[in-house]
């Protein structure tokens, strides 16, 4: 994608690699809204990036993404750049019973979110010269982790919509996008400082960087093992990666 003289929307924008990357695209000069539920976090973020612009948004509610699609194109016609980067990882353990509640957030927030946001918006990016949607996916739905089996599931869907999404758009002038992010320290679950957990500075230079190709998928070099372990001996891995993960936990706050 081109990375500068874009007017982009990033849902779940106050923290984490939404924050890194909007602050990352607001330095470049693009006319960057930040999408989020809080909006005491929302004023945060735009006030110490002058000039950034913030719009409320609960990605698991369907009249909220109307509300927040119609503002966007009403205040900020030249809209071109939709990134679906909101989500949650709760815990959960697919061997007994998960609750029902957390399942169902974890899919309205993590799959439903960025279809219905991207419902809203094609229509209006499908009018750009020029336009990008691009969705965070993650590792993990090349190499689901079994204590987040939910969370890996709905990356793995999105995965698959994206794919879907970018052959619908081939005849437009959209292009789409895919993050698959490996263990970032951020506090998505909790930010430990794991030494196992890529900083989020270096992973944002480098996505924004992979961004900046027309590679469908813009993938950190750590991210391209995991991702290239599809198949059908991909059980291997993930067994192995699983049982790494059982003998050093990840750190929960």
């Amino acid at each position: 994608m081109q990375l500068t003289h874009n007017t982009i929307f990033i849902t779940g924008g106050t923290s984490g690699i939404g924050r890194g990357l909007a602050e990352a695209f607001h330095k470049l000069g693009n006319q960057v809204i930040i999408g989020g539920r809080r909006k005491a976090l929302l004023d945060e973020v735009t006030r110490a990036n002058p000039g950034m612009r913030a719009v409320e948004l609960d990605i698991a509610d369907p009249a909220s993404i109307e509300r927040a699609a119609a503002a966007l194109i009403a205040e900020y016609p030249a809209l071109n750049v939709l990134i679906n980067n909101a989500g949650i990882m709760p815990f959960d353990d697919p061997s007994g019973m998960i609750d029902d509640a957390t399942a169902v957030s974890t899919i309205e927030t993590n799959l439903l979110g960025p279809v219905r946001m991207t419902s809203a918006l094609v229509g209006h990016l499908k009018k750009q010269p020029r336009a990008t949607i691009i969705n965070n996916t993650s590792v993990l739905a090349y190499v689901p982790i079994a204590t987040n089996a939910v969370y890996s599931a709905t990356k793995a869907a999105l995965h698959s919509y994206t794919l879907s999404l970018r052959f619908m758009l081939r005849a437009t002038g959209v292009t789409v996008q895919e993050i698959a992010p490996p263990w970032v320290n951020t506090d998505l679950i909790h930010k430990g400082d794991d030494p196992r957990a890529m900083p989020l500075d270096a992973f944002i230079a480098q996505t924004m960087q992979a961004l900046a190709t027309d590679r469908e998928e813009a993938l950190v070099d750590i991210a391209v093992p995991l991702r290239n372990n599809a198949g059908p001996d991909e059980h291997k891995l993930v067994n192995e990666f699983n049982a790494h993960i059982a003998e050093n936990p990840i750190p929960v706050a």
